[in-house]
């Protein structure tokens, strides 16, 4: 199990990419595997968190981890736990926002948060320089990732600037759905290969967790 995956001095900031936090949303219930926290569970002897967290930490300048409930049951993985700071708003939105929420706070120094699943457990080990190059080519405010011919709102770079208009939207506007709220803004979208596996492959059921078996006994690259 990753310990401690957060110390600055173990990671290398991607080459002209600035320091960016990531937040790993770890909000779903897995009810079709008869609930519990989905990053929690195991392919090949390790958790999915766990090798969420060795794909981004390399990538980011720290990483946190959004989850509501008691946060005690994340302690072994040494990351910041975050929980959503508007009531009675489940979803990635909020998760998003409460990073942004954090950032605002205890990191003034960064303008960009990384989003990420934390049930996909195969996350492409250039996420966070692709998504970047291509937000700063495009000038645009917001990147997200794509692959097969799908977006994948909830894994992308969100500028900690937007937070107040993030809060609006799901306050006094109802706002949920990620791709309504996005759909406001310049938006670059990067699109990666499908084969030999979707890196954004995530892990819903236990037909997915055998495939993920499967996969990572492969070396999962």
């Amino acid at each position: 199990m990753t310990s401690k995956a957060t110390s600055r001095d173990a990671r290398t900031t991607p080459r002209g990419v600035p320091g960016i936090p990531g937040v790993l949303l770890a909000g779903g219930l897995a009810r079709r595997m008869g609930g519990g926290d989905k990053p929690m569970r195991t392919i090949a002897g390790r958790t999915i968190l766990d090798r969420v967290i060795e794909r981004l930490a390399p990538q980011c300048d720290g990483l946190i981890l959004n989850a509501n409930g008691d946060p005690a049951r994340f302690a072994a993985f040494g990351l910041p736990v975050i929980a959503d700071g508007v009531a009675d708003f489940p979803g990635p939105l909020a998760g998003i926002l409460a990073a942004l929420d954090w950032a605002a706070a205890s990191r003034p120094d960064v303008k960009f948060v990384l989003s990420a699943a934390a049930d996909c457990p195969f996350l492409p080990r250039d996420l966070v320089s692709r998504l970047y190059g291509a937000l700063e080519a495009e000038n645009a405010d917001l990147a997200v990732a794509a692959s097969d011919g799908q977006s994948h709102p909830v894994i992308g770079l969100w500028r900690v600037g937007l937070r107040e208009q993030l809060r609006h939207a799901l306050v006094v506007e109802d706002i949920r759905k990620i791709d309504r709220w996005t759909a406001r803004y310049r938006l670059a979208t990067v699109t990666w290969p499908i084969t030999p596996l979707d890196p954004f492959f995530n892990a819903n059921t236990m037909d997915d967790i055998a495939e993920a078996e499967r996969f990572a006994a492969l070396g999962g690259d």
